[in-house]
């Protein structure tokens, strides 16, 4: 699907999703009467008996509101509750991230008789699958695990973010003053690469279409050689980092990582402050910033997100309904699963030219005419 407005692209992925590129994850928006008999899973036939359907999500290291990835995720499961009050949602998180919490997590709720459970994050892709060809008849979702093996009672969600990752870049190069924009990780996974592939690919686009030389500090995508802070909490070291790029230069940094990012929103804020003006600005990541945290909106020029939320809630209806199927489910520019977020604050800001570019681009890269490099593809 083509987009006619460049704003309503994230409205549109907080509305729907296409079916799975390759391979189905689930079957089109099932009805939310609930009155449906779960095929795939004995948990479910017990949780359908009694009328309830409990669905539970294991959250990736740091907390439930990270104003980021584990957010969405949760908010996916919020959202299928409100779409049918036969469901019932529970939480665990894992404070360090570590395997073992995983794998206690995924026993609790198998314990605990929830009809799916949803595990959020690539490191959690092992005790994910182990436990789902453990437990054939268990429902399991996860939630960005690219190149993962076809498992029958598991749906990987995946989203193709170098798709938007290289609009944001091509953004952050047109609207930089300085000539040098920054992008980092939290930890050196595919999912998150193939963000800052994807913006080091719009911005060196940019630079050929334009006969311009915007650096980018942070990362290479040829080399694969970049910065990471190897964890997504540590704020402490967002503002380090930070508050470098911007002693090198940087007047738009595009963190991928998480709660750190929120360090590196500081470090943007007391440079503005410091300067009286706007004088270095943001992208968010997953989110649309300016709705997680709508008091720093003036600083996200755009946000470059995932469809996570109507994803996860898409699985979690499927499994309480009976429809659950697993598979690889990926989200694309074309089916609405990943997009550059509206300017919001920043709408009389971007010039109308560099507006109507990227709608251009990206019509270009729906219909593969531009192809975005990256180490780290997504495939199903």
């Amino acid at each position: 699907m083509k987009h006619s407005a460049w704003a309503t692209a994230t409205l549109a992925v907080s509305a729907t999703l296409a079916v799975a590129a390759c391979g189905s994850s689930t079957s089109s928006a099932p009805s939310s009467s609930g009155s449906s008999t779960p095929a795939s899973s004995s948990s479910s036939t017990a949780a359908a008996a009694s009328g309830k359907f409990l669905a539970c999500m294991s959250a990736d290291d740091g907390t439930i509101n990270d104003r980021s990835f584990n957010q969405s995720a949760w908010e996916g499961m919020q959202a299928a509750a409100a779409a049918d009050p036969s469901i019932t949602i529970k939480p665990l998180t894992a404070a360090h991230g570590t395997e073992q919490e995983y794998v206690q997590n995924i026993n609790t709720f198998m314990a605990d008789k929830c009809g799916i459970i949803v595990t959020v994050g690539y490191t959690m892709a092992e005790a994910t699958a182990n436990a789902a060809k453990a437990n054939p008849h268990q429902d399991f979702a996860i939630v960005d695990n690219p190149g993962a093996p076809i498992i029958s009672n598991q749906s990987s969600l995946v989203y193709d973010t170098v798709q938007d990752g290289f609009l944001g870049g091509y953004l952050a190069a047109g609207m930089t003053k300085t000539g040098k924009v920054a992008t980092y990780g939290g930890q050196e996974l595919p999912t998150v690469t193939i963000y800052m592939d994807g913006f080091w690919d719009g911005v060196n686009y940019y630079n050929q279409q334009n006969h311009t030389n915007v650096q980018v500090l942070g990362w290479n995508e040829q080399t694969q050689k970049g910065e990471f802070t190897n964890n997504f909490t540590d704020e402490t070291a967002g503002l380090t980092l930070g508050q470098t790029f911007i002693d090198e230069g940087a007047d738009i940094i595009f963190p991928v990582a998480g709660d750190v990012g929120l360090g590196t929103l500081k470090a943007v804020q007391e440079a503005d402050k410091s300067a009286g003006t706007d004088k270095v600005n943001m992208l968010w990541v997953d989110v649309d910033g300016c709705f997680s945290l709508p008091q720093d909106c003036q600083y996200f020029i755009s946000s470059v997100t995932k469809g996570i939320v109507p994803s996860v809630e898409q699985d979690v209806l499927a499994a309480a309904h009976g429809t659950f199927k697993g598979g690889n489910y990926i989200g694309t520019l074309a089916n609405n699963g990943v997009a550059l977020s509206p300017f919001h604050d920043f709408a009389s800001k971007v010039p109308a030219a560099l507006q109507a570019e990227l709608k251009t681009i990206q019509t270009e890269i729906e219909n593969g005419s531009i192809v975005p490099a990256t180490k780290s593809p997504v495939t199903g």
